[in-house]
């Protein structure tokens, strides 16, 4: 098994990944499409954010953001469905 790396020990003191210098922690881990998004949107400029997601399939963490993208289940989906029921008729377009 491969050891792991503390992927926020690769980042210069004077520099914060998003996910640590957020006053909402639980932003990574949102349940509304908007939040994931915003979530999503902070990952693009961290200077982590390819050795992020690295580890978080290496690890394959169960939910939030990670690297960018967002884990269901262990897997990157390409957007998280809402919680409840989905609708049984589609509006037209």
């Amino acid at each position: 098994m491969a050891e792991e790396t503390d992927v926020l020990a690769l980042v210069e003191p004077a520099v914060l990944a998003p996910c640590q210098d957020t006053e909402d922690p639980d932003l990574w881990f949102a349940e509304r499409q908007a939040d994931v998004e915003f979530a999503k949107t902070l990952c693009r400029t961290c200077p982590v954010r390819e050795a992020c997601l690295a580890g978080a399939l290496e690890r394959a963490e169960p939910w939030g953001v990670w690297g960018g993208e967002v884990f269901v289940g262990g897997e990157v989906v390409a957007t998280k469905r809402g919680r409840g029921r989905p609708r049984k008729h589609h509006p037209a377009a």
